[in-house]
């Protein structure tokens, strides 16, 4: 292994920090979590969510300014025909502008992260919630078996500029079965101690690291945790009727439009929603697939406001995940989400405008990287940060005729199966940046390096 794989954290991640990151650092009375959302145009807001019955003020550079209730003190409520789930925590969820250029931000006597114009240091985390549903369940309770907030600590001890999250934050839908002590007691259902225990409590560390950029996953969509995703994480401002409640309302909360985020420097972000997609393809008779035609027009439109675009959703249009055949034993590999596919496709047969250079996206439970010789954006997927990761190994190289999506020629792979962590991205030039990946505790497995839409990874298949 070459000296750039060096584990470069180590001087950053003390092990008393390490050894104590399963125990989580108390908030301050009341409050649950506190935390800063970057949304349209690189709006910055303040989220609190608290169990006290008003919310703390915002000091924004010593000024004191309101914080404004996004939803009344509450429980997330059962919808029609969603399976049993326990009553839960009620909570008041609050948020106010951090104004560009603030210098310091305190909810109540929390301090808060505050944004930078020009992001020099990007975490990148997905997949990060414990699975406790159907007839598989995680052992939530070991932290060796879901680390995300030992991820979360060698996370924030790189301290980042910004952090993404490519979706995916809710699992627990399942109550533990009592042969399991694995995940024995854990909160389940759609309501706030699920996504407490699933998100807020582990992320503590990372959360008070930097500002957060949130994309939703298909585990957010309206009939799975569509309803904290709208209380508590889309930066947008939350509406009654678009909040998930009632599933006759779905048309609406299960979509938003795209939005950019700035990085200076002519770049930006561009995130869009994918949460209701469908694997297997969607007919042309299928509403979803113009809504999904709608969102690539306005990702292009989006895409001419800077030179060098990264877009970011959950599911992967260019990347592989593989199955093995539980009889043969043989590995097949599938590409990139249809219904996308699908969608794009009928407006693009290149599925992405020219103008985007990177794709980051979750949802399959691995690191990959992929580049290509054709006109495509380098893919990289990063569900690798808590929840049970797939297990089947990829191929250190493509097989012959194996495309990820039709016509995308894979020039370069690279791939991480069966390990937890988290992706880094330091800018190296207007359209450059090196990507490293992480293990839980701070030790870097791979090294990328990326020129405009361009990738190349020193190791094909970490170990």
């Amino acid at each position: 292994m070459t000296s750039t794989l060096m584990p470069r954290l180590a001087v950053l991640v003390p092990a008393a920090i390490l050894a104590g990151c399963a125990s989580y650092a108390p908030q301050p009375p009341g409050i649950e979590s506190a935390f800063v959302v970057i949304g349209e145009n690189g709006q910055a807001s303040a989220r609190v969510i608290t169990t006290g019955s008003a919310c703390p003020p915002l000091q924004v550079d010593g000024k004191l300014l309101p914080m404004r209730v996004r939803v009344p003190m509450s429980s997330i409520p059962a919808r029609a025909g969603q399976p049993h789930t326990p009553p839960s925590t009620a909570v008041l969820t609050c948020e106010a502008p951090i104004p560009a250029g603030t210098y310091t931000a305190r909810a109540g006597e929390l301090a808060l992260p505050v944004p930078k114009a020009q992001p020099q240091r990007i975490v990148v985390i997905g997949d990060t919630g414990c699975r406790l549903k159907g007839k598989e369940f995680q052992d939530c309770n070991d932290p060796a078996a879901f680390p995300f907030a030992r991820v979360a600590a060698s996370a924030a001890a790189f301290k980042p500029d910004l952090v993404i999250h490519v979706g995916d934050y809710h699992y627990r839908e399942d109550p533990c079965p009592q042969d399991r002590p694995g995940c024995a007691g854990s909160p389940y259902g759609y309501g706030y101690d699920a996504w407490a225990a699933d998100f807020f409590t582990p992320a503590q560390k990372l959360l008070a690291a930097a500002p957060w950029v949130l994309a939703r996953g298909n585990h957010e969509n309206c009939s799975r945790g569509g309803q904290g995703w709208w209380r508590y994480l889309d930066p947008r401002p939350f509406e009654a009727g678009r909040d998930c409640d009632d599933p006759a309302n779905d048309g609406a909360g299960d979509y938003s439009d795209p939005y950019a985020v700035p990085l200076g420097g002519d770049a930006q972000l561009i995130v869009f929603d994918t949460a209701n997609t469908n694997w297997k393809g969607l007919p042309k008779s299928d509403p979803r697939r113009a809504r999904y035609a709608d969102t690539w027009r306005k990702v292009e439109q989006l895409a001419r406001g800077a030179a060098y675009n990264i877009a970011v959703d959950h599911h992967p249009l260019f990347a592989f995940g593989a199955n093995r055949d539980p009889k043969s034993g043989a590995v097949t590999l599938f590409g990139g989400d249809r219904g996308l596919l699908d969608a794009f496709g009928d407006v693009d047969p290149g599925y992405l405008p020219r103008s985007i250079s990177m794709l980051l996206s979750g949802h399959v439970h691995l690191w990959e990287q992929l580049s290509f010789s054709s006109p495509h954006p380098t893919q990289f997927v990063a569900g690798f940060s808590g929840t049970a990761e797939d297990i089947v190994p990829l191929p250190a190289s493509v097989p012959p005729g194996q495309q990820p999506a039709p016509g995308a020629v894979v020039e370069a792979m690279s791939s991480w199966i069966d390990g937890f962590g988290f992706m880094t991205m330091e800018r190296t030039g207007p359209d450059a940046w090196q990507v490293g990946v992480w293990d839980r505790d701070g030790n870097r497995k791979n090294s990328c390096s990326v020129k405009g839409r361009r990738s190349q990874c020193e190791v094909a298949q970490v170990k």
